[in-house]
């Protein structure tokens, strides 16, 4: 399930509305999903959009659906000689990918190997967009996460995408000497550091770790390059992505404690002049927020110019909405919907 639309304005809200989940396969499928949906509240579910549409072999172009995993196009790339295992561990579909700016093998956000996308507005407008043309909207809907139009196809690059996977970098696992470290269910945080302050913010991750009492599971630490070609871009700089992985409890007040855990690790982080990625909005506040990206407000601003009723929603726009409001985010940890 990648997306869904809301109640239309002007819609009883207090009339009882069954909201169908629609599966789509085809871009005939998609628009006919969302010309529905100009007057029923419905979920999209497009995980069958996942076939190869074509192969340019002159421009060195492959136009997949937005729902192909990047395990099938790398199987379909071998096919025909061409060697891409690298991302065939990237563990979204290519289109989740696109939507999340997520971090290639070597380090750089796929949408820096994206040609060309079509996509469908919510009220059901087929647009393709480039560089070129509809430059605009090409930069909103790389890494916008799924809410300013609905991917239907994604062209990429062969050749961009081939110098990212013979640059592919393995992240560092760091040593854990902690006896039964991964004995209790682990929690996560990502957080993005300048190179220069990683030494320092590790010695804070284990000082926190000492002080709370927890029990630190493994920190992972990887390169990640910046790029210019998203709106909401997370990668403004090189970055340090440091993935602390620590004991939590299933209980309630655990549950607490370990927000507060992740809290104090976010602080740390950026008090060293670093980031978060922004799939990730559950433990940010507004200020911090704002901070680490100060393009929110436009970028905002786009989607509601293009979407005046917000129809189109998934639970990363809620939980961003809910983080503007000073609201507590309930968003999981890279979840979009």
């Amino acid at each position: 399930m990648f997306a869904t639309l809301t109640l239309p304005a002007g819609i009883d809200p207090t009339i009882p509305q069954r909201t169908p989940t629609v599966r789509v396969r085809s871009a005939d499928d998609l628009r006919n999903a969302l010309r529905h949906g100009r007057t029923n509240s419905l979920r999209l579910d497009g995980s069958g959009m996942d076939r190869v549409l074509q192969l340019d072999d002159k421009r060195r172009l492959i136009e997949v659906q937005a729902a192909t995993s990047w395990t099938e196009l790398t199987r379909y790339l071998a096919s025909r000689k061409i060697t891409l295992d690298a991302f065939a561990q990237m563990p979204t579909s290519v289109g989740e990918a696109v939507a999340q700016a997520a971090a290639g093998p070597d380090g750089l956000p796929v949408t820096a190997h994206v040609a060309a996308i079509t996509l469908f507005t919510p009220d059901g407008e087929l647009r393709r967009a480039d560089r070129n043309a509809h430059d605009e909207l090409f930069r909103l809907a790389l890494g916008g996460h799924g809410v300013i139009g609905v991917l239907y196809s994604v062209t990429l690059s062969i050749d961009s995408l081939l110098g990212s996977a013979a640059a592919a970098e393995t992240p560092v696992e760091l040593r854990i000497d902690e006896a039964g470290a991964a004995q209790s269910p682990a929690c996560a945080i990502e957080c993005l550091l300048p190179p220069a302050a990683l030494d320092a913010y590790l010695q804070e991750v284990r000082l926190l770790a000492g002080e709370r009492r927890i029990s630190l599971h493994g920190i992972s630490v990887r390169s990640y390059q910046a790029e210019a070609e998203s709106s909401l871009r997370w990668a403004t700089r090189e970055w340090a992505g440091v993935a602390v992985r620590f004991g939590s409890k299933t209980t309630l007040g655990a549950s607490v404690a370990a927000a507060e855990v992740r809290r104090a690790l976010l602080h740390a982080a950026l008090s060293h002049g670093g980031s978060f990625p922004i799939r990730d909005l559950r433990d940010a506040t507004r200020r911090q927020l704002e901070t680490c990206y100060p393009m929110i407000g436009a970028f905002l601003a786009d989607k509601r110019r293009g979407d005046p009723a917000e129809r189109l929603q998934n639970a990363w726009y809620r939980g961003l909405v809910a983080t503007m409001r000073g609201e507590p985010c309930a968003v999981r940890w890279g979840k979009t919907d």
